[in-house]
């Protein structure tokens, strides 16, 4: 059989990680249309504990990242039993960290709800959804170290099939739970429970089999799981910075005005949704790099990053080109408001001009995930807020409102912090530097 061009391969493994992606959003989205019609005060109440159950499982996505990379370099050096023993290590850890934050968080979740400052029957409603959820961290984590394994093993088609099975038990189980036996809240955060839980079945079957064919131990391992959780904290601190960045640039947004935050909550929605497809390529440069390094194929790694970035480039085109063309009216379709709409247009165009920007960076953050450059990823990800915050207090303290309050906002993250991305990253890759990380 001939080798399959590197387009191809890219797209055999992004396509099926975009399909995997967007199935995670569909989980809130059941959740929400579900609880939506038992009334608005329970809807208020997953609201809240959402917002507590994404930063969770946001800060923890490294164990992905983390994973991919260890389990592709063995592949791609020809010891897929040791691939598999490191991806088997990354699901233990994921099992640890689960364990502690399922209880720690079990026990915090009243207080966690109080900092939201709601009502007492929203936030009765948030902690026993959150309460309940908690039990369901370590399933959400031994998935994404799972995911990893597979990733790394250049399969991006079984974890989507796995997200779409879970998809359907999770609206199924949450139908049945809420309305079938009258649970309200509580029954959806047992389906949804069921269903994460459900997911980490169908992957340890998929691994055994793995394990079995490839002759893996199913044990863990001290000095693997040691070595991933090095690389997760660097990974860790990389998406702390991420965070305190979007965190940063919503406060402003307060502070300009209620229309503006509601103005700002579409644009970076439509930023959101273009990253899904942009992480697809993201996983797919993760992926095919560390092969080729465990391959010690250096001509196809300088090829991978090459063809990975021009597709991250021409993909923003065309997502720029799009959001620009529609910018006018996606206001209409959020809000249905006029004013709404010509508030946020002139922002949504910043947005689309960052397109080809924004899928170079996103790849390029694959490409140094691949060679297990967490360490660097860490550090320049709280470089990058230096000129950004400066940035922010300025918008803040000159108090502009309005359009141009949205436009100086966009200008500040699509612009000054997506180029300071830019910056560190390509400074990096322009030598070898990055391809020589260990394992």
């Amino acid at each position: 059989m001939p080798k399959p061009t590197l387009n191809r391969e890219i797209l055999r493994l992004a396509v099926p990680a975009l399909g995997a992606l967007v199935a995670e959003p569909l989980f809130l989205i059941v959740d929400a249309a579900l609880v939506g019609h038992l009334g608005t005060v329970p809807l208020a109440g997953l609201g809240i504990a959402s917002a507590v159950l994404q930063t969770i499982v946001g800060l923890m996505v490294f164990l992905a990242y983390s994973t991919t990379p260890a389990v592709a370099r063995r592949f791609g050096a020809g010891k897929p039993g040791d691939a598999v023993s490191a991806g088997i290590d990354g699901m233990w850890l994921a099992l640890g960290l689960g364990a502690v934050l399922a209880v720690v968080g079990a026990l915090a979740s009243p207080w966690l709800v109080s900092l939201f400052g709601a009502s007492e029957a929203v936030a009765s409603q948030a902690i026993t959804y959150l309460s309940i959820s908690m039990w369901g961290l370590p399933a959400m984590l031994i998935v994404f170290a799972a995911t990893g394994l597979l990733r790394g093993m250049q399969d991006t088609v079984t974890p989507l099939w796995i997200a779409g099975l879970g998809f359907a038990a999770n609206a199924l189980l949450n139908w049945l739970f809420i309305y079938g036996f009258g649970w309200g809240i509580a029954g959806s955060a047992f389906g949804t429970v069921l269903a994460q839980w459900g997911m980490v079945g169908a992957y340890a079957l998929v691994v055994q089999r793995l394990a079995r064919r490839h002759g893996a131990s199913l044990r863990a391992h001290r000095d693997g799981i040691r070595g991933t959780a090095r690389s997760g904290g660097w990974l860790f601190l990389r998406t702390v910075s991420l965070r305190v960045a979007l965190l940063a640039t919503v406060g402003v947004a307060t502070g300009i005005g209620t229309d503006e935050l509601a103005g700002w909550q579409i644009v970076f929605t439509m930023f959101s949704t273009a990253a899904f497809a942009l992480d697809a390529l993201a996983i797919a440069a993760q992926a095919l790099i560390g092969k080729s390094l465990g391959a010690g194929d250096d001509g196809e790694v300088h090829h991978v990053l090459r063809r990975t970035v021009a597709w991250g480039a021409w993909f923003g085109v065309i997502v720029g080109a799009i959001i620009a063309a529609l910018s006018g009216v996606l206001g209409l379709l959020f809000t249905g408001d006029p004013t709404v709409a010509a508030l946020i247009q002139p922002a949504l165009i910043v947005l689309a001009i960052a397109q080809p920007i924004a899928g170079i960076v996103f790849v390029l953050d694959g490409v140094l995930m691949g060679a297990n450059d967490a360490k660097y990823l860490a550090i320049v990800g709280v470089l990058n807020l230096v000129p950004f915050l400066p940035a922010l207090w300025i918008i803040a303290a000159t108090g502009v409102d309005g359009a141009a309050g949205l436009v100086w906002l966009a200008v500040a993250f699509f612009g000054v912090y997506l180029l300071a991305r830019l910056g560190t990253l390509g400074w990096r890759v322009r030598t070898d530097a990055w391809m020589r990380m260990p394992a």
